[in-house]
């Protein structure tokens, strides 16, 4: 059964100190932010105003909780204005806080204070605090068929992000973006301008096997490790839990669409297009040879029959497709990609930043953010 969350983002301007810091900690001096709030929901059906309109409807929802915190200073609506706290704060006005009706079925709450730091709050109600980190190594897959691209060394700009669960520290700020960053110096230390097959453990450095020997470091260190994250690249990349591997490959489509479903004299009613964000998410065992779950070039590969029919296509006219929303799109490719990629899980679909819809056979409790 395919499970369809809708999800909508908006930003706010904002000043804040968190008392709550040690003394002499930069961020208890008064700074700002350019926030980002992203909410995932599993909305019933009739929700919206009409059937297609349910991320349009919720973005609106979304920016109507937030508008107090735009231009703002934060620390007069809540005396530590944490990412997490504010994540809670706007999971408070969604679910009726500020007097209007509550949002439904709200999966994923997220606060981003900048691009490369935020928090996450599950399902469960647990916060996920994450950082990104880069670094800069060349490596190769010994072990692939011959004549394979990746066998020859070359490099990458890599990306890491390290998420751990707050709520299993005990306290408040019991794991912050500092303490993050001082477990993570020593590792990009050993990574940073290195070939990764001279370090011990990484002779097949794969992102999978990257991600596992990170967790496999880290973890010991902070037992509130949630997932490791690896972008090989801008657009692919792998999750580690410490039992199981995922992989993403993204995409980016320039196509028209229009939704039929809309009232006649509502804007999404006419001709109009994007150009969606897309994400295959994958989950097989990891191969014992490749040291991979599915190799991404052939992913592109076996992906790009079905990727050619969506890409500068009006979709309106497609008579496989019953609408031109984000969900009823996102459900038709995840079916599509499991005809030529049967490892395929989840697809995210996005209009514009954070506003789409996430369509999974999966537990939506591990909906890992990338």
């Amino acid at each position: 059964m395919l499970l369809t969350l809708h999800s909508a983002g908006t930003g706010f301007e904002a000043a804040c100190h968190i008392p709550a810091l040690p003394e002499g900690h930069r961020a208890r001096k008064l700074h700002g932010h350019s926030f980002f709030a992203q909410a995932r929901c599993l909305l019933p059906s009739g929700w919206a105003p009409f059937p297609g309109g349910e991320v349009n409807a919720l973005r609106e929802r979304l920016e109507q909780a937030a508008a107090p915190l735009d231009h703002a200073l934060l620390n007069e609506l809540l005396p530590n204005p944490t990412d997490e706290n504010l994540a809670r704060w706007l999971q408070q006005r969604l679910a009726g806080g500020d007097g209007d009706p509550a949002l439904p079925g709200v999966q994923q709450l997220s606060v981003y204070s900048t691009s490369h730091s935020g928090v996450d709050v599950d399902p469960r109600g647990q916060a996920h605090v994450w950082r990104r980190y880069r670094f800069q190594s060349a490596h190769w897959l010994p072990n692939v068929p011959m004549g394979h691209k990746c066998g020859r060394l070359h490099g990458h700009g890599f990306e890491v992000i390290i998420h751990a669960n707050q709520d299993l520290g005990g306290r408040d700020l019991a794991i912050d973006y500092d303490q993050l960053d001082a477990l993570w110096a020593p590792l990009h230390f050993e990574l940073n301008y290195r070939c990764l097959n001279e370090l011990e453990g990484l002779e097949n450095p794969t992102s999978e096997m990257l991600s596992r020997w990170i967790w496999n470091r880290l973890k010991p260190l902070l037992p509130e490790l949630s997932w490791v994250t690896v972008f090989e690249t801008g657009s692919s990349g792998a999750n580690y839990d410490g039992a199981r591997f995922r992989i993403w490959k993204e995409f980016t489509l320039d196509s028209a669409v229009r939704l039929r479903r809309a009232p006649p004299e509502h804007p999404l009613a006419g001709i109009h297009g994007h150009t969606f964000t897309l994400r295959l998410h994958l989950q097989a065992e990891l191969h014992q040879l490749y040291g991979w779950a599915v190799d991404f070039g052939d992913v592109k590969e076996r992906f790009n029959p079905v990727f050619k029919r969506l890409d500068h296509h009006p979709l309106h006219e497609d008579p496989a497709l019953a609408d031109g929303d984000c969900a009823t799109l996102a459900a038709h490719i995840l079916r599509e990609a499991r005809t030529v990629l049967p490892e395929t899980d989840r697809v995210d679909l996005y209009e514009t930043r954070g506003c789409g819809a996430v369509v999974t056979l999966g537990d939506t409790s591990e909906l890992i953010p990338v």
